[in-house]
């Protein structure tokens, strides 16, 4: 990776503000749009994130690898470690940050947007088994999908393959696929169809960390010589 650090948080920060103004954005359009229907409602907002992610990941890969989420930058170190080609812990900590910030950011930009307050804290508990154990699932798939398109050199396909992944799982899991803490706490703040309660988030992203060390055990697994970095998806190896 060859952009600098100042460089690759700032893609990391926006990106990441981009894609959850994406998701509470066509959210709350939705809702707009489709009042007496949530079905309706769920198709709406999960296309908008397949194109909208894929599209994310097209602009920012080339700088930051755009993670987006702090679960693959943990992956990236953990498997990257033993070639030294993963970041840094330091570095993780950092792109979390920029993770975070911009979730949150991300969320406001979408209330503004559509002449909502700027903030207004969920009030939708998603808190149940079912919900927990749809995240475990979510996200081992989203760690295992990222790095198996690594270590078999397609990762042209990353952008549509996460899009299309993400906005399948929508519809497969019953918390419909947050997958990502920064994500997680950026939606606290829209109290909108695409929110979620502060009293959920923890036990959200515990589930998340699940899967993610699922993820990466699968990965370990299939491809046991795994060591390249999360953006050679978005940017293959010549």
């Amino acid at each position: 990776m060859n952009s600098s650090l100042p460089r690759r948080l700032l893609a990391e920060l926006v990106g990441t503000a981009l894609l959850v103004a994406v998701v509470v954005g066509s959210g709350i359009a939705a809702q707009q749009l489709s009042p007496d229907d949530t079905g309706l409602q769920l198709l709406e907002n999960s296309m908008a994130t397949v194109f909208g992610l894929a599209a994310l990941i097209l602009m920012f890969g080339p700088v930051s690898g755009a993670h987006f989420n702090p679960v693959v930058s943990l992956a990236d170190w953990f498997l990257g470690r033993r070639a030294s080609t993963g970041l840094s812990l330091p570095e993780v900590g950092a792109y979390t940050v920029a993770q975070v910030v911009g979730g949150i950011g991300g969320a406001v930009l979408a209330n503004l947007m559509f002449d909502l307050d700027a903030v207004t804290i969920s009030a939708k508990d998603r808190v149940s088994a079912g919900h927990l154990l749809a995240e475990v699932v979510a996200t081992l798939g989203l760690v295992a999908l990222i790095f198996a398109l690594v270590r078999s050199g397609r990762g042209a396909l990353a952008a549509p393959a996460v899009g299309g992944y993400i906005g399948a799982a929508y519809w497969f899991t019953s918390s419909t696929s947050f997958a990502n803490p920064a994500v997680t706490l950026g939606r606290v703040f829209s109290d909108t169809f695409a929110g979620i309660a502060p009293g959920s988030v923890a036990p959200f992203v515990l589930a998340q960390l699940v899967g993610l060390v699922l993820g990466v055990l699968l990965v370990l697994a299939l491809h046991p010589d795994t060591s390249e970095r999360a953006e050679d998806v978005t940017i293959p190896r010549s």
